[in-house]
């Protein structure tokens, strides 16, 4: 029993059932998702993961904070879970796989093991898990519910959290029916977690490789600028007099670009989201809103490129006369997953004949939260042309199978293990 595989064909059919709710069409044919955490959509696409759970017999339960755990029991009732997971919440304009593949790609790795003989089953239970709100594209901080599950954010802190309208994350929480009764942080941790997952990215596509070895995650840095300046008329401001503060985020977003490829590496730097007021095409601008995402896996070098940034407002504040208030959004250090679980990724991939790539994942999961209590390690499968967060994000039906081939396989030697 050192090779079994999973029902591809089922997986595959489960993706697109859960990706016709909060269905987005492009013009060309392009099938995305819309799912914001705690929408109606999601409560759809919620309930529909949990029919599939609880037609298994999983025991499934639902914490405070909304994070849905469905578990299998091993040979050996004592013995701590192997977990695997990820989320279902989308950002507004996502792909079908971007986080369905590691709770879809788990369920079938659970339906696989209840299919073997008793005898065969592994000692330890699987659990798989979908986390509330790990985009952050409407509460932030993102991975906010795997961050709640491990204890680095209180529950009622999390509830307490405002989208962009003002609203509350409790609220929105319990009037979609899943505020659960499972304490925050949760009571035992995994033996293990590990998490299926698009790339994401063009690297394993550009390469060739079917599988990516997940080494860790990048440390992500997440400020909301508020700029405010003095509102006027557009025609007859001189230059010299305007206290601009359009200006001065054009200068940001160009700033933070020339920083990025000063410090070279790992180093991006992102303006994702910029907001004007009164935002009319013939007066200068009182305020403006303004977002800046900066990653590195390097800890020191992510400091130096928050310190550039930092440098970089004021001086920019200080030569417009305005002023720049910073609101940290999220901020989490690089994480390095367990060598052992990152090589019985590597070699079990191998073994079941596919090629292999050591990388870091520059996208935050919430498998870099699970392994502060637990060995963690992630597989990656490409995403054609690099795309993600778009609703012509794909993954083929052969690159999908293979992952969680590779995830049922690592799951059942985790499973097995003393």
């Amino acid at each position: 029993m050192n090779e079994v595989r999973v029902n591809g064909k089922r997986l595959w059919e489960r993706i697109e059932e859960l990706g016709r709710i909060g269905a987005v069409l492009g013009p060309n044919g392009e099938r995305g998702c819309a799912r914001l955490a705690l929408t109606d959509e999601d409560r759809q696409g919620r309930d529909l993961v949990v029919s599939w759970m609880t037609d298994l017999g999983l025991d499934v339960s639902i914490d405070g904070i909304g994070n849905v755990v469905a578990a299998m029991t091993g040979r050996d009732p004592s013995a701590a879970p192997v977990m695997v997971g990820s989320h279902i919440d989308t950002v507004r304009t996502g792909g079908r796989f971007d986080g369905n593949l590691g709770v879809l790609g788990g369920l079938e790795v659970i339906e696989t093991l209840l299919a073997l003989p008793a005898d065969l089953r592994p000692r330890r239970g699987v659990s798989v898990a979908f986390f509330t709100d790990e985009e952050g594209a409407r509460f932030a901080p993102d991975m906010l519910g795997s961050l709640v599950y491990v204890g680095a954010m209180s529950v009622e802190d999390a509830l307490d959290v405002l989208d962009a309208d003002g609203v509350r994350l409790g609220d929105e929480l319990n009037a979609i029916g899943y505020a659960g009764s499972m304490p925050c942080p949760a009571a035992d941790a995994p033996h293990a977690y590990v998490e299926l997952h698009v790339e994401q990215g063009p690297v394993l596509e550009d390469s060739g490789v079917t599988i990516g070895v997940v080494t860790g995650v990048q440390g992500i840095s997440w400020t909301e600028l508020t700029i405010t300046g003095q509102s006027a008329h557009a025609g007859t401001t001189p230059m010299r007099l305007r206290h601009d503060p359009g200006y001065v985020a054009a200068a940001i977003n160009v700033g933070v670009r020339e920083l990025a490829s000063e410090i070279g590496g790992s180093q991006v730097a992102t303006v994702g989201r910029c907001e004007f007021r009164p935002n009319l095409v013939n007066v200068v601008p009182s305020t403006v809103t303004m977002t800046v995402d900066l990653r590195n896996t390097d800890e020191d070098q992510l400091r130096r490129a928050e310190a550039g940034f930092a440098a970089l407002c004021n001086d920019l504040a200080a030569s417009e006369g305005v002023t720049i208030e910073r609101r940290t959004l999220a901020r989490f250090e690089p994480v390095s997953f367990d060598d052992q679980t990152v090589d019985l990724v590597e070699s079990t991939a191998q073994r079941l004949g596919f090629s292999t790539l050591r990388m870091p994942s520059g996208a935050g999961h919430d498998a870099q939260m699970l392994a502060r209590i637990c060995p963690t390690a992630m597989v990656f499968v490409p995403s054609v042309n690099g795309l993600s967060h778009n609703i012509a994000e794909y993954t083929s039906p052969g690159d999908v199978t293979a992952g969680a081939d590779v995830l049922l396989n690592v799951v059942l030697a985790l499973a097995n293990q003393p």
